[in-house]
């Protein structure tokens, strides 16, 4: 089991430099869209835990 790990963890990190360097520009709009998404979520727990104050 361990050695399936190692092995898809090494195709993730090979597609993602693949990625990197085949398209760079489309990879820096995914990694915007990424932390849009995390800030995202972040405003609206903050949201959430200021209602709860309230």
């Amino acid at each position: 089991m361990m050695q399936a790990k190692k092995i898809a963890l090494y195709m993730i990190v090979v597609f993602v430099l693949y990625t990197i360097i085949h398209s760079p520009k489309r990879a820096a709009d995914l990694v915007g869209v990424g932390f849009e998404g995390i800030a995202s979520a972040a405003q609206g727990v903050g949201d959430f835990m200021t209602e709860l104050v309230k």
